[in-house]
């Protein structure tokens, strides 16, 4: 199989790989974190400017068409920086929905601020009972006229506290865990009703507790059929697990980098550590783990197209067991080899490795995914 990247491709890549090493460096990314909002406003302006927010989105829609490969791309230079804007939040989660269920009119209207760089999106579709459950949506919408009332709470929903606007996941017929009967409405972060209760999350990044108070949002905020949303869900869900993989890849592969300078430089007994064999040993088996991880971002990123929604999850489910597993084990190994460094808020390897420990956990742990995939039959169906 080729994996070289397209001229275009490479282009993307040179190009936000140079905009984070002029203005992402660790103690850069420190001051953005303390910016009210929990990131940088000026590097979302800059995301938009150079087109990163119109990545996934169809020229159509006013975004470069681009895919699976150029999002793992982003992404993935995004896991090296440790960048904390709400990339995954607005472009993947909630622009994953726009694009694929939404209507002409409602993306000619909603798309240009996203692409723009001036409307903030979140999908708030998480519920504090669902666990890792996508169909568990407790959260109801009623018809009231023309019109509908949304009810209920949304749990950890990532950037929701600097959100503009959310997608709301609710129920509008069955019960709680049924697959049909599940819509996505539109809902302004303002809007009568809505409060939301935010916070920093252990890897620097935000997410928001929200309440849905007789919420009534017209009829022009339904997007998609109003009770079979959980297909979109899925799908979008799919995205952004393989999205995630590409982020993981990327912050794996600096810790690495790191730890391999670290120990090209500490001395010990008169001599640099790294030439001790079994440090070097070490360093080769995060190494591996890191190669392991990068396949099967690349396994998930072409799967990530994929129409067949079990295929689809099938790849993906694989996928994410292995990133949690590798991420564990460059993780432990960066922060072993640094010593007690390795743990402080100054150093750069903690806070990475509490970034991958989060992404494992995002859509489904490596155990839960192991499950999946032993339900489903193994990783690819002869």
């Amino acid at each position: 199989m080729d994996f070289d990247l397209s001229e275009e491709q490479r282009l993307l890549k040179d190009s936000v790989e140079r905009l984070l090493a002029d203005r992402y460096d660790f103690e850069s990314r420190k001051r953005y974190g303390k910016e009210p909002e929990g990131f940088a406003t000026a590097m979302w302006s800059a995301y938009a400017e150079q087109g990163l927010l119109a990545v996934p989105f169809s020229e159509e829609d006013g975004g470069i068409g681009g895919g699976p490969v150029e999002t793992m791309i982003v992404m993935e230079a995004f896991g090296g920086a440790l960048a904390l804007e709400p990339y995954l939040a607005t472009v993947v989660l909630a622009g994953g929905v726009l694009r694929h269920a939404a209507s002409p009119e409602q993306r000619a209207e909603w798309l240009p601020g996203l692409i723009a760089g001036e409307t903030r999106y979140a999908l708030a579709h998480a519920e504090r009972q669902a666990r890792y459950d996508l169909n568990d949506v407790g959260v109801t919408a009623r018809r009231d006229g023309d019109a509908w009332v949304l009810e209920g709470e949304k749990s950890l929903v990532l950037h929701g506290d600097s959100a503009d606007r959310l997608i709301v996941s609710a129920r509008t017929a069955g019960s709680r865990r049924d697959r049909d009967g599940i819509g996505l409405f539109l809902v302004e972060a303002n809007a009568e009703g809505v409060s939301r209760r935010g916070y920093p999350t252990q890897d620097g990044m935000r997410a928001a507790e929200v309440s849905l108070s007789s919420v009534r949002v017209g009829a022009d905020a339904v997007i998609g059929d109003p009770a079979g949303g959980l297909p979109v869900i899925e799908r979008v869900t799919d995205e952004a697990i393989a999205a995630l993989c590409a982020e993981a890849v990327g912050a794996m592969d600096r810790m690495h980098t790191l730890t391999v300078e670290y120990l090209k430089t500490r001395k010990q007994f008169g001599v640099t550590i790294g030439s001790f064999q079994v440090l070097q040993h070490r360093a080769a088996d995060m190494f591996i783990a890191l190669e392991q991880a990068r396949s099967m971002a690349f396994l998930a990123t072409m799967m990530a197209g994929e129409d067949d929604a079990e295929e689809r999850a099938r790849a993906i489910a694989g996928a994410k067991v292995q990133i949690g597993r590798s991420g564990r084990i460059v993780g432990q190994g960066a922060v072993q080899l640094h010593g007690g460094v390795g743990v402080t808020m100054e150093y750069s390897v903690g806070h990475y490795f509490k970034r991958v420990t989060m992404i494992d956990q995002l859509f489904g742990d490596a155990d839960h995914h192991l499950g999946r995939v032993a339900r489903m039959g193994g990783l690819i169906a002869a």
